[in-house]
C-alpha cells in the first residue's frame, strides 16, 4: 500500500537480476526539518549508534570525517564471530538531498547504498529513504545463503536503523518495541559456511 508515493513497510526487496543479488528499499518518516535530518545521516560517526551491537561495527577511519565524493571510510565489523574489514567511498554528495556510498573492500561482491531525503508534504518532515543495491561473492550456494540468511539479517539490520534513528533523533519512546542485540544477528561473511 502506498500513501504519497512512500510505501507503508518500512523494509522491503526487490529482485536483483542473478541469484544471490538483490536490492534493499528502505524508507522512514521523521518530524523533524531536512537539513537536521541529513546533518544526522552526514556524520559517519553515528553509524556506529545506529548499527546493531552484535555487528561490534566500529569507524577506523579518524574523525570527524570531511564527507564529499572520494572520502574513503574504513570500518571494522564483526559477522557471525568472522572479523571484517569494510571500505566504502563517497561516490556523490548534495546536501541536503542525498549521498551515495559504494563497497570498495568489504564482505559483499557489490554494494551501493544511495541516501535520500525530501520534504515530507504530509507532516512538514522528513522522508529519508534507502535504496541498496547488492551482490554476494559468487560461491556455490549463494542464492540459498542470500534467500536464508542474508536477506533476512539487512531486513533487521536496516529495521534496527530505523528504530535507533527515531530515538537518537526525537528522543521519543518507541511506537514499536525497541531492537534489542538479539534482533540482528550479522549475516555470515558470504561465501564463508555458518
Amino acid at each position: 500500500m502506498e500513501r504519497t508515493g512512500v510505501r507503508q513497510e518500512s523494509v522491503w526487496f526487490e529482485p536483483g537480476a542473478q541469484p544471490g543479488e538483490g536490492v534493499l528499499l528502505a524508507t522512514m518518516r521523521l518530524p523533524l526539518p531536512i537539513d537536521r535530518v541529513f546533518a544526522f545521516f552526514a556524520d559517519a560517526g553515528n553509524l556506529e549508534a545506529i548499527t546493531p551491537p552484535l555487528l561490534r561495527f566500529r569507524i577506523l577511519t579518524p574523525r570527524p570525517i570531511e564527507m564529499r565524493p572520494g572520502t574513503l571510510i574504513d570500518y571494522r565489523l564483526s559477522l557471525r564471530g568472522v572479523p571484517v574489514r569494510w571500505r566504502t567511498e563517497i561516490c556523490e554528495f548534495d546536501p541536503p538531498h542525498r549521498f551515495t556510498d559504494r563497497q570498495l573492500r568489504g564482505p559483499y561482491r557489490r554494494w551501493e547504498h544511495a541516501h535520500t531525503f525530501a520534504p515530507d508534504p504530509e507532516t512538514g518532515g522528513t522522508i529519508v529513504a534507502d535504496r541498496v543495491v547488492y551482490e554476494l561473492p559468487r560461491v556455490p550456494g549463494r542464492s540459498l545463503v542470500h534467500a536464508l540468511i542474508v536477506r533476512p539479517e539487512l531486513r533487521r539490520i536496516f529495521e534496527f536503523r530505523h528504530a535507533a534513528i527515531t530515538r537518537l533523533l526525537t528522543r521519543a519512546p518507541l511506537t514499536a518495541r525497541t531492537p534489542s542485540a538479539d534482533d540482528a544477528t550479522p549475516a555470515p561473511a558470504p561465501g564463508r559456511a555458518r
